[in-house]
């Protein structure tokens, strides 16, 4: 599901995606420093029809809320929550990717501090986590800038071009 309204974040916009947002974002996400760090469902190298096929599941899902980052009218990466379900249904993961001429100029903060407040009520979560693997700075950086905790290393955690990885845990607790 997309995000239900437009939300200005200041410096950025989050927003659904629009099927001509495809080629600007496959332009960005085609890129080997932004799926290094990402789960292996999100392709490499990617093309405009990896960018339909996202939009197409985000408008359909109902397993996580996804949003456009739009900066200065251009559709520049993407933010979404996962939720759980059962017992965990207070909670949701949290999962980002901006291009990379977007980097260091608190965009993401802006996004990531705007979607989980939003999200938060939204979903009625009570807590919204996010693993990162421990050689991702960037990511470490400006979760810790919006309040997520380091709460855990999951040694081992993950497999990424057939190299286990570690990862930190953090989290945001309402």
């Amino acid at each position: 599901m997309y995000i239900d309204r437009e939300l200005d974040c200041g410096g950025c916009r989050l927003r659904s995606f629009h099927a001509d947002d495809a080629p600007v974002v496959a332009g960005y996400a085609n890129n080997p420093n932004i799926a290094r760090y990402l789960r292996d469902r999100f392709p490499h190298p990617y093309s405009t029809g990896d960018a339909l096929a996202f939009f197409d599941y985000a408008e359909h899902t109902r397993d996580e809320c996804i949003a456009c980052i739009e900066v200065n009218g251009q559709a520049a990466g993407a933010i979404a929550v996962q939720l759980r379900t059962d017992i965990e249904r207070c909670s949701a993961e949290l999962g980002y990717w901006l291009g990379e001429p977007f980097w260091g100029r608190g965009i993401m903060s802006a996004a990531i501090h705007c979607f989980t407040s939003w999200a938060m009520p939204s979903f009625d979560l009570t807590r919204i986590y996010a693993e990162v693997f421990t050689d991702n700075e960037g990511s470490t950086r400006v979760l810790e800038k919006c309040g997520f905790v380091k709460v855990g290393l999951l040694r081992k955690a993950a497999v990424k071009n057939g190299v286990h990885h570690d990862y930190l845990l953090y989290d945001l607790v309402r």
